[in-house]
């Protein structure tokens, strides 16, 4: 995959969904409109960090590569070089898997 030129603002991070393997039962076949959307991705691009009033920066707890969990309707749909990304805020992540 080609390197994303883009640099989230604040404390946003870019991330990639990341698509589980399909598993078929039976003959059933169920339509991409009717499919939970994968709550694993992977982070592409971290902002700087929010900063506080009085002017320090916060550092971000995530960095790119690591593989997240986020909320089902979290973020915004971004279509970057023809593939979908996510535009979040560090809260929207619930857990950085190991």
């Amino acid at each position: 995959m080609a390197k994303v030129k883009v640099t989230p603002l604040a404390d946003r991070i870019l991330v990639r969904r990341i698509e589980e393997d399909e598993a078929k039962v039976g003959s059933l076949y169920i339509p991409d409109t009717a499919k939970e959307k994968p709550q694993q991705a992977e982070v592409v691009a971290v902002g700087p960090g929010r900063v506080k009033d009085d002017g320090t920066r916060i550092p971000m707890e995530v960095s790119v590569g690591n593989k997240v969990l986020i909320g089902k309707y979290a973020g915004t749909e971004v279509k970057l070089d023809g593939v979908e990304h996510l535009i979040l805020r560090e809260d929207d992540v619930l857990a950085i898997l190991k």
